[in-house]
């Protein structure tokens, strides 16, 4: 128990100390995942004036904060999470599963006939330690971000997702390619260099 006590307390040293998270308490940002954005927005110009941008599993909001703070009401901004998620103008928030239709009628009402241009994704599964489960749920999690991809992202579009090094993002990179025309890795500065995470921009939907 001490073990893992001591664990607790270097992950909370690191996060304290850590230069990102203090430039989001300055900068009044939800998260440092916000600066992980930033760097794929300026490096590829994801986000641009009059887009539809649906970001799933938004919780807290850095992600959509960015965008709105950025972009103010000139991009429509929809998130989507399970968990509650504290107002940001500019957003629209819709707490449920981005699968469930209820969810997705939500969404189109919302449109309202207009075309997503981008969907941005910084969802990670619930970690149980048994690494078989933790691929499964994670394939199943990158199942679902494709399958909304499919019936809702505009064709030419783009889709932003955090991938995990392992099977689950093999195999998420070999669905990708029957989906999009190219597909490109990115690992910002922000993602702690020891962690498995990565960012894979998938570019250009194609028509189905």
């Amino acid at each position: 128990m001490a073990r893992k006590g001591n664990k607790t307390g270097e992950w909370v040293r690191r996060h304290v100390n850590d230069p990102y998270v203090k430039k989001a308490t300055s900068q009044g940002y939800r998260s440092r995942a916000v600066y992980k954005f930033k760097e794929i927005d300026d490096q590829d110009k994801l986000v641009k004036s009059g887009m539809v941008v649906v970001d799933l599993g938004c919780a807290p909001g850095g992600w959509s904060q960015y965008i709105a703070r950025k972009f103010g009401g000139s991009v429509t901004v929809i998130g989507v999470d399970l968990l509650p998620m504290d107002p940001i103008d500019n957003v629209t928030f819709i707490q449920g599963d981005f699968q469930d239709p209820d969810i997705l009628a939500r969404i189109d009402e919302i449109l309202d006939g207009r075309d997503i241009d981008l969907v941005i994704s910084d969802m990670a599964p619930n970690i149980t330690g048994v690494r078989s489960v933790d691929e499964a749920q994670y394939e199943g999690l990158l199942d679902s971000v494709l399958y909304f991809c499919d019936q809702r992202l505009k064709a030419g579009n783009h889709l932003l997702v955090k991938l995990f090094e392992g099977s689950a993002a093999h195999y998420y990179r070999r669905e990708v390619k029957s989906r999009f025309k190219s597909g490109v890795v990115r690992k910002p500065g922000a993602s702690r260099a020891k962690s498995r995470e990565y960012y894979f921009l998938a570019k250009h939907r194609i028509a189905q």
